[in-house]
C-alpha cells in the first residue's frame, strides 16, 4: 500500500510539474503580439540618411506642435496648453448618433467626437464577449469646470485647472451600471482589451509613484496604435513610455501583423524632419520637448 502510494503521489507531483511549465511558456490571451526593434541610433545613422534621402518629403515643425497630438503628457509638472484642446469636442447629450452600445451619466457629458467613435468601436467589441453595461461618468471638462470641481472636491480628489487629462479631450471616467469598476466586468475587459483600440488605462494600481495619482481604473486615455499595444507589452504608462522612446531615439514595431517606425526628434528652431513618399504617417508633441512621428510601414 506504501508503494502505491508513493506512486500516486509522484504521480500527482508530476502533473502539477506539467501544468505549471505549461501555463508559464503559453502566451498571455491578453497581452498584444508585439515585435519591438531598437535601432542603434549612432551605427544605423549614416544607412539611415542614405536611405531616407531617397524618395522622401521634407515637414517643418512649427514649436505648436509640440503641444498638439495624442500622446501629450499631461501630469503636475507638464500642463494643458490652449493648443492642445480638441476641437471637436461636443455634448453627447445632443449627439445621439455618437452614444452607441453606452449610456450617459448625466445630460452634460462632452467629448470629442472623434474619441467617442473610438469609444463606441471599443464597447460593440466588448458587447460581443458579453460585457454591454457600460456608460460614461465624466469626459470633457473645461478650466472653469476643472476649477469649480477642484474648489468643491479639494486636491485629494480632483487636480488644478489645466493640469488634468479631462482639460485635454483625450480622456474618460468610464463606470459600469452593475458595480464599482475595480469590481465590474466592464472594468477587468477594459484593462485587458482596451490597448486593441488605441487606449490605455491611465492610472493603473502599480504605478501610482510614477503617475502621482492614485489607482483609476475607471480613468482611459486615448494613445493611438501601435503606442497603446507597446504601452501594454511593456507595462508602461505614459510617463514611462515618453521617456523610452527619448532614449530609443527610434522604435520598429509589428502590432498584429502590422508595422510601424516611431520616431522621436527633440525640438530645435527652424526644425524640419523627412518623410518617405507614400507613406501615412502621424505627428504629435509629447507636450514636453519634441515630437514624436508614426509612420505606417
Amino acid at each position: 500500500m506504501k508503494k502505491w502510494g508513493f506512486l500516486l503521489l509522484l504521480l500527482l507531483c508530476l502533473c502539477l510539474t506539467f501544468i505549471y511549465i505549461r501555463a508559464f511558456f503559453e502566451p498571455k490571451a491578453d497581452l498584444p503580439n508585439v515585435e519591438v526593434q531598437v535601432h542603434d541610433q549612432y551605427k544605423n545613422d549614416k544607412e539611415e540618411n542614405r536611405r531616407v534621402s531617397e524618395n522622401t518629403k521634407k515637414i517643418e515643425i512649427a514649436v505648436e506642435q509640440i503641444y498638439q497630438g495624442n500622446l501629450l503628457l499631461v501630469n503636475s509638472e507638464y500642463p494643458v496648453h490652449q493648443e492642445s484642446i480638441k476641437s471637436d469636442v461636443v455634448n453627447l447629450f445632443t449627439h445621439n448618433e455618437l452614444v452607441k452600445g453606452y449610456g450617459l451619466l448625466n445630460n452634460k457629458t462632452y467629448l470629442s467626437k472623434d474619441l467617442a467613435r473610438k469609444f463606441s468601436d471599443m464597447v460593440t467589441a466588448a458587447g460581443k464577449d458579453g460585457v454591454s453595461n457600460f456608460f460614461i461618468t465624466s469626459g470633457f471638462r473645461n478650466f472653469d469646470e476643472q476649477s469649480k470641481l477642484y474648489q468643491e472636491k479639494g486636491s485629494t480628489y480632483a487636480l488644478p485647472a489645466g493640469y488634468s487629462e479631462h482639460n485635454l479631450g483625450l480622456s474618460l471616467d468610464v463606470g459600469s451600471t452593475q458595480m464599482k469598476m475595480a469590481e465590474a466586468p466592464e472594468g477587468k475587459w477594459i484593462e485587458k482589451n482596451a490597448w486593441k483600440y488605441g487606449f490605455i488605462l491611465r492610472y493603473p494600481e502599480d504605478k501610482s509613484d510614477i503617475t502621482g495619482i492614485q489607482y483609476e481604473p475607471w480613468h482611459i486615455r486615448y494613445v493611438g496604435l501601435p503606442h497603446s499595444a507597446i504601452m501594454k507589452e511593456k507595462n508602461f504608462v505614459l510617463e514611462e513610455y515618453l521617456d523610452y522612446l527619448k532614449r530609443k531615439k527610434k522604435v520598429s514595431v509589428e502590432v498584429e501583423g502590422e508595422k510601424y517606425t516611431v520616431f522621436y526628434y527633440p525640438f530645435s528652431e527652424n526644425m524640419t524632419i523627412k518623410i518617405q513618399e507614400n507613406h501615412v504617417y502621424e505627428i504629435s508633441g509629447n507636450n514636453m520637448d519634441g515630437v514624436i512621428v508614426t509612420v505606417y510601414e
